[in-house]
């Protein structure tokens, strides 16, 4: 389909197509970079997800269908699931995304939501500019800013002023780093040699971008506001123990399809002081 630049329907209509020797060339060299390693996705160079076609480089992690779960859980916890009820769909939110990569949270979130406005961090200045293309293919670039930043520091930087208040978030979703550095050779060839190690490791123990995350969400969201963020393997409990303090309640786990706790979330308590 790529090679040609058909759909599968064309492809089915046409079984007696025969290619010529250039189209032929560039199949086997394709097929040749995969058997190499290369993933799917850095060969054709979009990903599809939440509906959407995303390009994908290596300076981005792939988006994979489990992160569709945020997006779920984010909009669940807004109260814009189910019948998307048009009072959400008007609100002025302003909703924060740690990590953006392609930008798939965010500009998924932006489509469901047309009247929010977003910031989208990134610690790679590279993986920004895919996201800011994506942005602009999907028409939401107007909404979204892109900051360089590791996690929420220059939010935090910017919170010290006297309209602290007005700057403040109704909601984060992260899909953070969270593979221990000790575990790179349990990854498939095509994770471990070709997506970006900032967007995979987190230290040792792969939940060390949790704490601080977790920390700056708490200083950054308004009262009630939400809190979103997919979960690693095994780090559940980690991230549980995390929440259980006065600033945050309504503490919940979203399992993904195939049983795996996938993400937590969590309400910004509105009895703690800022």
């Amino acid at each position: 389909m790529h090679t040609l630049g058909r759909d599968r329907t064309w492809l089915y209509a046409h079984p007696e197509q025969e290619l010529d020797a250039a189209t032929s060339e560039r199949y086997s060299a394709l097929i040749a970079r995969r058997v190499s390693g290369v993933p799917t996705q850095h060969l054709t160079g979009h990903q599809e997800f939440w509906g959407l076609t995303f390009e994908v480089t290596p300076d981005v992690l792939i988006p994979r269908p489990e992160t569709e779960h945020v997006i779920e859980v984010t909009l669940d916890r807004l109260g814009a699931a189910g019948d998307r009820t048009a009072s959400l769909r008007d609100a002025e939110l302003r909703i924060a995304d740690v990590g953006t990569g392609s930008g798939c949270i965010a500009i998924a979130l932006a489509r469901e939501l047309p009247n929010a406005r977003f910031v989208a961090t990134d610690i790679s200045a590279a993986a920004l500019e895919v996201a800011r293309r994506n942005a602009t293919r999907h028409g939401v670039a107007p909404r979204i800013d892109f900051v360089e930043s590791n996690l929420l520091d220059v939010f935090l930087e910017e919170s010290q002023g006297p309209d602290h208040e007005s700057r403040l978030l109704d909601a984060i979703a992260s899909n953070p780093p969270y593979i221990a550095r000790g575990e790179a050779l349990t990854l498939a060839r095509e994770v471990r040699e070709h997506e970006p190690e900032s967007a995979l490791f987190a230290g040792e123990t792969g939940a060390e971008m949790y704490a601080p995350l977790i920390a700056q969400a708490a200083l950054l969201l308004k009262p009630n506001g939400i809190l979103v963020l997919e979960l690693g393997y095994n780090s559940a409990e980690h991230v549980l123990r995390l929440l259980g303090v006065p600033e945050w309640t309504d503490v919940s786990i979203t399992n993904d399809l195939a049983g795996i706790k996938r993400v937590a979330s969590a309400r910004r308590s509105s009895i703690h002081s800022q």
